[in-house]
């Protein structure tokens, strides 16, 4: 529970900061340098391989979350990207759980 609430308040940190990029059609635009993509478990099956591509793409990090929207306190997020370096390894580092 304290984990899940440190990460939205970093996704929050990032979303203040102008750092989180959100939504597939915003991600697909975005052609700089991303950090880590989070993509919700239950995203379809087409989300999930844009997202393996992008993240290939682009030398991300890609994470997968139960239920993204309860976590980013986004309303139906499927998939968000971060570009910045150390909210990026400090949301990584709570979502594997280190």
């Amino acid at each position: 529970m304290r984990r899940l609430k440190n990460i939205r308040g970093l996704i929050s940190i990032a979303r203040k900061g102008g750092f989180c990029i959100i939504g597939q059609d915003n991600l697909r635009g975005y052609d700089k340098k991303l950090y880590i993509l989070i993509l919700d478990k239950k995203a379809g099956q087409a989300l999930a391989k844009s997202a393996n591509f992008m993240a290939k793409q682009r030398g991300a990090q890609l994470l997968e979350v139960e239920d993204l929207q309860e976590v980013s306190g986004i309303e139906n997020c499927k998939i968000l990207g971060i570009k910045n370096k150390a909210l990026g390894e400090e949301i990584a580092k709570l979502i594997k759980g280190e």
